[in-house]
C-alpha cells in the first residue's frame, strides 16, 4: 500500500492522513493556514461522532509543520495539548 504525501508529518500515520484526506486536503500546502480546531470540529461533524482530542494536538502539530515549522519540541503532537 502507498503512503500517504501526509504521512511524512511528524505524528500523522495511515488514519490521520486518512482524515486529513477525508476533510479535503490533497498536498501539504493546503494546511499552511488552516484552522485546526475547526478541523476537529468539522471532522466531528462529517463522521457524526466525537473523536478522540487528540486528533487536535496533532491537526495542531500538522498545520505548525505545513507553515514551515520545525522545531524538534514542537513537531511532537503531544506537545500541543490544551494548557
Amino acid at each position: 500500500m502507498t503512503k500517504s504525501v501526509f504521512e511524512i508529518i511528524p505524528g500523522v500515520g495511515p488514519s490521520l492522513a486518512r482524515d486529513l484526506i477525508i476533510l479535503g486536503y490533497t498536498n501539504i500546502d493546503d494546511l499552511k493556514t488552516q484552522n485546526p480546531e475547526r478541523m476537529y470540529e468539522r471532522l466531528m461533524l462529517m463522521q457524526n461522532s466525537h473523536i478522540n482530542r487528540c486528533v487536535l494536538y496533532v491537526f495542531r502539530c500538522v498545520v505548525y509543520y505545513a507553515g514551515g515549522g520545525r522545531d524538534d519540541d514542537k513537531l511532537k503532537w503531544w506537545n500541543w495539548k490544551d494548557k
